[in-house]
């Protein structure tokens, strides 16, 4: 598969980090503080300083001249984890850029920021069908190929909470990986919902990009997110995955997340 119009992720990630920002409101069901905002060109619009009530989210005429919307998720937001580093905003960027870097454009445009809140991610808003999640894609067998490369994505991220609702999919049945910030951890630590292909054959084009990976230094974007342990870990992930060449099983059946979606 070809690495993603360079071009055009630019112009994404410029966007997401110099636009004015401006929250809307937090998002439901979110452990950590996760809000949905606005951009604006630089000086059309002052940064809120209190969250708002939840928006309608059918949006109006005073959106018109909105760049886009963005998920922001601020560092002072987190809940510290006792199996995670403190800065879990900076594994969803380091997501993106492993994305980017196998070529898979798997995660929205995603840039580190500051923001009304403090520094913390700011990340294209996906406008999905939310009413899909990865068991209602799993019947629609044209989108086989994008679950198998987003479980690859998650092997070699090492992803810890791939649950069902993580996977969205735009207008254009196109499949999105978001809530990224429990990966990339040093010590495997997989937990997904995506074992429905154990036991089949990486698909070559996967297998191509797998060896890309890890036939050059990791990309300077990407190795500076890491530790010297992190990056190890990921090239071993992917070289395990790439020897293998099948889809592994769970033996265990536990490395799954909770709830599924």
């Amino acid at each position: 598969m070809s690495v993603p119009d360079s071009t055009e992720l630019t112009a994404a990630e410029s966007r997401l980090a110099t636009s004015d920002l401006e929250v809307l409101g937090r998002m439901p069901y979110s452990s950590n503080v996760t809000l949905l905002v606005d951009l604006f060109e630089p000086g059309d619009s002052s940064e809120a300083e209190t969250v708002p009530p939840p928006p309608n989210l059918s949006g109006s005429s005073e959106d018109r001249d909105r760049l886009c919307r963005a998920i922001y998720k601020p560092h002072r937001g987190e809940r510290p984890l006792w199996d995670f580093p403190d800065g879990l905003f900076l594994r969803e960027l380091a997501a993106y850029r492993l994305s980017r870097a196998l070529g898979w454009d798997l995660v929205p445009p995603t840039v580190v920021r500051d923001g009304p809140f403090g520094p913390g991610s700011v990340q294209l808003f996906v406008d999905a069908d939310f009413g899909q999640h990865y068991f209602t894609m799993l019947e629609e067998p044209d989108l086989h190929d994008q679950l198998r490369r987003l479980c690859a994505f998650d092997l070699v991220a090492n992803s810890t909470d791939r649950k069902g609702g993580h996977i969205l999919i735009d207008d254009e049945r196109h499949l999105w990986a978001i809530d990224n910030g429990l990966c990339l951890h040093a010590e495997f630590k997989v937990r997904t919902v995506i074992w429905d292909f154990a036991g089949e054959p990486l698909p070559a084009d996967l297998a191509e990009d797998l060896a890309r990976l890890i036939d050059q230094p990791l990309p300077g974007d990407l190795a500076d997110l890491l530790n010297p342990f992190e990056r190890d870990a990921l090239l071993a992930r992917a070289r395990a995955l790439l020897a293998e060449a099948r889809f592994p099983h769970d033996p265990t059946g536990r490395r799954v997340p909770w709830p599924l979606i």
